[in-house]
């Protein structure tokens, strides 16, 4: 039986209270302290405020559109019921949207970074970033992180002029590490941002210490977790790799999606209204931590997907990444690299101010290629593989709508 956890009364009457005096949070960003590299463009106004104006320039990016054919745990299934990275950035935007609207922050700010948040990932999941990172470390002794690569594409690939608050957002969402406690810590400028992201591309554990600057990205920081904790179970069950969500602990938290959105949402409100951080209290906290874990048990560790990652994908990573790097490497202008990538980033430019194609061409050769594979889909990543190796023995096996292990 599924239990749904309500706000206190008393919580409830002081915000209705606080509503209706026109109480605000002191502690929301607000939008008249925006910084953007540009300051005298992008200005706001009554239809486009400072925010708005970021979320915009996310979703009209073709990289966004993106999202629909990028795993989000289950690369090698075609069943239009699982999640893709398309819906799962949208449900942290909705989970956000809604703690943040009850706290009276700054709804737009956590929308942009919530749209923006994983625009930089590698097609087949995390384990599409595992292998990038390790072929991108085995050349040049640096680390792919999606996060990092998202604040890339926004804020290099793409001349869109987004502001810090929204970068920095997507910079420290890292939903591998759950706290009971989150604060924001200042940040000066783009100069500082730039130095904590060239500490992810040199230190491995460098995302670890990433600290968010605003209450909204400390918000979409908790959501990211709370939007793939349920939904990925719900996603496991319907692929038939559970037998029902009675396989999890339950705690004070519940086992299906819609209670692990409603329970979590409750307590961060209750222990989070009128403060100038983001808490849970210890019970939560410890069963996020035991869900955590047994999601990866259960589900991220699953025999099954990780014997196909290992297989089939890992040969097709390696392969294509040399094959991409020697073309960099010898500015092969008739490469796909050039016609699909650099030439698509130009095109994408066309209008920018700053952008500058001959100065990206310039770029070390494996970060041309990390460039390039990141932006991939699932489906382009595996046509683009028989481009490069037709008949090659090396292919993904998908298992069909019709198949019998198909549920």
């Amino acid at each position: 039986m599924a239990e749904y956890q309500n706000l206190s009364k008393e919580l409830q009457e002081r915000i209705i209270a606080d509503r209706k005096h026109h109480i605000e949070n002191p502690y929301a960003f607000r939008d008249d302290d925006i910084i953007r590299r540009e300051m005298n463009h992008d200005c706001a106004n009554l239809w486009r405020p400072a925010f708005v104006r970021d979320v915009e320039k996310i979703m009209h990016l073709p990289y966004y559109n993106r999202y629909a054919d990028k795993t989000q745990v289950y690369s090698l299934y075609r069943n239009d019921d699982i999640s893709r990275r398309a819906f799962h950035v949208q449900l942290v935007s909705r989970i956000a949207r809604n703690i943040g609207s009850v706290l009276g922050l700054n709804l737009d700010l956590i929308e942009a970074i919530s749209l923006g948040h994983d625009i930089g990932h590698t097609p087949f999941g995390h384990a599409g970033e595992r292998m990038l990172s390790e072929l991108y470390y085995g050349e040049t002794g640096r680390y792919f992180n999606h996060n990092v690569h998202s604040v890339r594409v926004l804020d290099v690939l793409t001349d869109r002029n987004i502001s810090l608050q929204t970068l920095d957002g997507i910079l420290c969402h890292n939903g591998e590490l759950e706290q009971k406690e989150y604060r924001s810590m200042a940040l000066s400028g783009f100069a500082e941002l730039e130095e904590r992201i060239e500490d992810c591309y040199i230190e491995e554990k460098g995302i670890l210490k990433l600290v968010p600057s605003t209450l909204e990205a400390c918000v979409m920081r908790i959501c990211d977790i709370i939007a793939y904790l349920g939904k990925d179970r719900q996603d496991a069950k319907r692929l038939g790799m559970l037998a029902a969500e009675d396989d999890f602990y339950s705690g004070a938290v519940g086992t299906t999606n819609a209670e692990i959105i409603n329970n979590f949402t409750v307590n961060i409100l209750e222990n989070s209204y009128g403060k100038p951080y983001l808490k849970m209290d210890d019970t939560y906290f410890d069963t996020l931590k035991r869900a955590k874990q047994e999601n990866y048990r259960h589900i991220y560790q699953n025999e099954r997907i990780e014997a196909s990652v290992n297989e089939m994908l890992r040969p097709m990573f390696e392969k294509m990444y040399h094959r991409v790097l020697q073309d960099a490497k010898e500015k092969n202008a008739n490469s796909w690299l050039y016609r699909h990538h650099i030439e698509y980033v130009a095109e994408l430019n066309r209008y920018a101010r700053h952008f500058s194609v001959e100065k990206y061409l310039e770029t070390e050769p494996n970060q041309l290629v990390v460039d390039y594979m990141a932006s991939m889909t699932d489906d382009y990543f595996v046509d683009f593989y028989q481009e490069l190796f037709p008949g090659d023995c090396h292919e993904l096996h998908y298992i069909g709508y019709f198949e019998e292990n198909q549920p």
